[in-house]
């Protein structure tokens, strides 16, 4: 988020100056920073997802342990 902030200042400094590289490296650090934000989500997601996975296939294996132990 700080890099987004950062990002915006470095543009709005780069309008109030004329300098367009100023305002372009701006936006190009405020994109970054979403990509990040966005790359994060996206690795949280896999990540809950796969252990979701995990716990179910234990609880899975947890029950067909119990059914061979009934099996009298």
């Amino acid at each position: 988020m700080k890099d987004e902030i950062k990002g915006k200042i470095d543009e709005l400094k780069g309008k109030m100056t004329g300098d367009k590289s100023e305002e372009m490296k701006g936006k190009a650090e405020q994109e970054a920073d979403k990509l990040r934000r966005n790359a994060r989500d996206i690795r949280d997601d896999v990540k809950d997802t796969a252990d979701d996975m995990r716990d179910d296939a234990e609880r899975e294996r947890e029950a067909e342990t119990v059914r061979e132990k009934r099996s009298w």
